[in-house]
């Protein structure tokens, strides 16, 4: 019996260990489910006062005013010609190329001539792309594209 313990005692206090550890990560994962599939306390229902409905106000005349949709278009100049591959600007990717499309922002030169004001406005319609413009620098990667020095874009933004 002694020679048994000494040859494989150790093997034997691994073994065991190791059972224990096993044990022990299997007991915390049942726990960890049995605490997420428990019911969460049923809390009752108390008498909540309605509110009653609001009467709609009637319709006034009120004075026209801008909407978006009415607001100028920006001071960009009119897009002339075949349109840019508005996707060499970094940055701007399909989802927002079919956004400036469909503003009627198809052409560099239209970018590159954009206000602070025009951002501003631009931004409005990009949802959750707002901010790109300014961010990624649009207006200075489009005026490098508009006057067709690549050379000086790639040595600024990188490979087109």
């Amino acid at each position: 019996m002694q020679d048994f313990i000494a040859t494989y005692g150790l093997w034997i206090l691994i073994i065991l260990a190791l059972v224990a550890i096993v044990a022990f990560l299997v007991r915390g994962k049942s726990r960890d489910k049995s605490i997420a599939a428990s019911p969460s306390p049923v809390v009752s229902p108390r008498e909540v006062p309605v509110a009653e409905p609001v009467p709609a106000p009637s319709p006034a005349v009120q004075p026209a005013a801008v909407t978006e949709a009415e607001a100028p278009a920006p001071s960009t100049p009119v897009a002339a010609g075949e349109p840019d591959n508005l996707l060499k600007i970094k940055g701007i990717g399909p989802k927002v190329n079919g956004i400036l499309n469909g503003l009627g922002i198809t052409r560099f030169e239209q970018i590159a001539a954009w206000t602070p004001a025009d951002i501003a406005r631009i931004d409005g319609h990009l949802g959750n792309f707002a901010g790109r413009a300014v961010r990624d620098q649009w207006v200075d990667q489009a005026g490098y594209l508009a006057r067709g020095d690549i050379a000086g874009f790639e040595a600024k933004y990188g490979k087109l």
